[in-house]
């Protein structure tokens, strides 16, 4: 019997090289690594408050959609050094972006200016550090609109007169100060019969807020009103209020999350909380996050999702801003789950 012709075996063996070359090239691509997902890093003002696990949520839940990865570094106090020791943490780590809530900002310049020096972007959220390296500040309303909304909700149950203290959070928090100087000046320009006795900061702690409006309201019997101004003192001192039984005498409002605030909407200790979308405030950290990641410039007005189909972008301050202030009241408090 006769062997493979000579034809025979250079067709096979043009074959075979053809197939060993396929199996190279695609063993070549195999092993080709996919990008890495861009890293963001969110360090809020603390740890454990609804407030900031809403933000998370969000966060989260945009990083599935953007194809990028959302780590939440919270410190157990507000000791900004607790927020010093995990952004140089995260720089070890060397993250894509660290996006923080500062409780300090003069305290955390140096860190935030480490981070740049790395290759790191760096963003904040919820409350900004201006005078920092940060590169942009997402915004969840102005102060200008969040101080207005505050007063006027308070007013509208005093008749525009009467004594009022404010119960604020960290001395430092740039947010809360602003919101207060806006509300100091509005209040004079349209209230003036209307008297802020006393500005106290409680912390993150809604026990302290709670004792101290309690205080408040011994030092000042003819006390009519008090401000929450953060998540944690709104809860607290419309609780101070209704421990004292003095719904109705002293009115609150302030800025609460919509399920801790929700009891004293009902029981009437708290007239209205005036808040934000803050799953919606994580949703446009992360995005904002990944645009500045990526190189691509912010538009004045950018469409983010369909939930945020335009998207202001202030490029003087470097500023992307969520939108207006958010009333929650007892009547649309059950459309917020967190």
């Amino acid at each position: 019997m006769r062997g493979p012709t000579k034809t025979f075996r250079l067709v096979a063996t043009l074959l075979l090289g053809a197939v060993l070359a396929l199996g190279g090239c695609s063993e070549q691509l195999g092993d080709t690594p996919a990008p890495a997902p861009t890293r963001i890093a969110f360090v809020p003002k603390i740890d454990g408050i609804p407030y900031f696990q809403a933000m998370t949520n969000g966060g989260v839940e945009a990083a599935k959609q953007l194809g990028v990865q959302w780590t939440t570094s919270a410190p157990k106090t507000v000791d900004p050094a607790a927020q010093v020791t995990i952004l140089r943490s995260l720089i070890a780590q060397k993250v894509d972006v660290i996006v923080v809530a500062p409780n300090d900002p003069a305290a955390l310049a140096p860190v935030i200016a480490e981070a740049r020096a790395k290759g790191i972007h760096v963003l904040t959220s919820d409350t900004d550090a201006p005078g920092t390296q940060r590169e942009v500040f997402v915004n969840q309303a102005t102060a200008e609109g969040i101080g207005a909304a505050l007063t006027d909700a308070l007013m509208a149950k005093t008749g525009g007169t009467g004594k009022y203290a404010i119960v604020s959070c960290g001395p430092a928090a740039a947010n809360l100060n602003t919101w207060i100087s806006v509300q100091k000046e509005y209040a004079a320009a349209h209230y003036p019969k209307a008297q802020l006795v006393e500005t106290v900061y409680a912390g993150e702690d809604e026990a302290t807020a709670t004792t101290m409006a309690r205080e408040l309201m011994a030092r000042h019997p003819d006390l009519t009103g008090l401000v929450g101004e953060c998540t944690t003192s709104a809860p607290g001192v419309a609780k101070a209020v209704k421990d004292a039984e003095k719904i109705g005498q002293v009115f609150t409002v302030g800025v609460g999350t919509p399920q801790s605030i929700k009891p004293y909407l009902l029981d009437g200790s708290c007239s209205q909380s005036v808040l934000w979308n803050v799953e919606s405030l994580g949703w446009l950290t992360a995005w904002t996050a990944k645009q500045v990641a990526d190189g691509k410039p912010l538009s004045p007005v950018n469409r983010v999702s369909l939930e945020l189909p335009a998207v202001k972008y202030d490029v003087t301050s470097k500023t992307v801003l969520l939108g207006d202030p958010l009333l929650i009241t007892a009547d649309n408090v059950d459309q917020f789950k967190y």
